[in-house]
């Protein structure tokens, strides 16, 4: 097939020799199928911001590094450097995650090289050589699906204790190759250290996975594994071999969420008619004051 503009500069470089076929198309880049040499390997092509669905939620870029002050203000004011910016920041973070990854040992694509835009990196196949299906698209065995489940519950400790969290795992960001799961789609992988928003997104990540193999063992879904994990992380416990069990008890003192939530209602109340109260006092006339008799009641 004719190459997209954007790997033309690949070909040139001689990164890459041929495009064979599109893969896959999705929120925010569109993956190919190109030649290497003898190898096969995949070209994922970012997309422009104004053409994904995928929005950069600020809770995602929380705790990221940028490279300058004056990169960080343009980032801040939206300009379009700042856009622009913004835009390869988010790829790099893609790439960065990948390499960190692939070296901590966490079962993702092998990264090879970023250039405008276009990351060239592992094409993982399934037995007969084709593009390897993902979670959501096979039917497990209740065996399958537990011994799948235990396998990504370690890669996520595996993540957490490199300091990264996914933020969109589900059965949609996973690959079943020849040798089990293959984690994909990284680019809003967060901080776990400096994201407020870290143990949340590590919860959401985990849910996913009970509740997509708990479709075929339905104990998997009762599993507190996050919980259990992150305390351990928190602690400086964690490490790649840390038994997990799946059970976490909550602190006995652990707040009533409802009753807080009260409680924060009935402070706001009680704010609202204190400032109430100060402006009366502070205007009595806007609130006690009796409108002027019209000069045609007056005596």
């Amino acid at each position: 097939m004719k190459a997209p503009k954007r790997i033309e500069p690949l070909i040139e470089d001689g990164m890459v020799d041929e495009v064979l076929r599109p893969l896959m198309s999705g929120k925010e880049a569109a993956v190919y199928v190109v030649r290497c040499g003898d190898t096969l390997r995949c070209a994922k092509v970012y997309k422009e911001a104004n053409k994904r669905s995928f929005r950069q939620a600020a809770e995602y870029q929380e705790g990221r590094k940028v490279r300058n002050s004056r990169q960080a203000r343009a980032m801040a004011k939206g300009s379009k450097y700042g856009r622009r910016e913004q835009e390869e920041a988010w790829q790099n973070a893609e790439v960065a995650a990948l390499f960190r990854l692939a070296n901590a040992g966490v079962r993702v694509p092998k990264p090879y090289d970023f250039l405008d835009g276009v990351l060239l990196m592992e094409l993982v196949a399934d037995e007969y050589g084709d593009a390897a299906p993902r979670l959501n698209d096979v039917v497990l065995e209740p065996e399958q699906a537990r011994e799948y489940h235990a396998f990504l519950i370690r890669q996520i400790v595996l993540m957490l204790c490199t300091g990264l969290v996914h933020g969109d795992l589900s059965e949609f960001n996973v690959l079943l190759g020849p040798d089990g799961p293959v984690i994909i789609d990284l680019p809003q992988a967060v901080d776990a250290a400096g994201n407020n928003h870290a143990f949340r997104m590590l919860e959401r990540d985990v849910g996913n996975m009970a509740a997509y193999f708990g479709r075929f063992a339905p104990e998997l879904k009762y599993t507190r594994y996050a919980k259990e994990m992150w305390a351990l992380y928190e602690d400086g416990k964690l490490q790649p071999d840390t038994p997990l069990t799946g059970h976490f008890d909550d602190p006995e003192d652990e707040a009533d969420v409802d009753s807080v939530l009260r409680e924060i209602a009935e402070a706001l109340r009680e704010q609202e008619r204190r400032e109430a109260g100060r402006a009366e006092a502070e205007n009595p006339q806007q609130q006690t004051a009796e409108p002027p008799t019209p000069p045609w009641m007056q005596a």
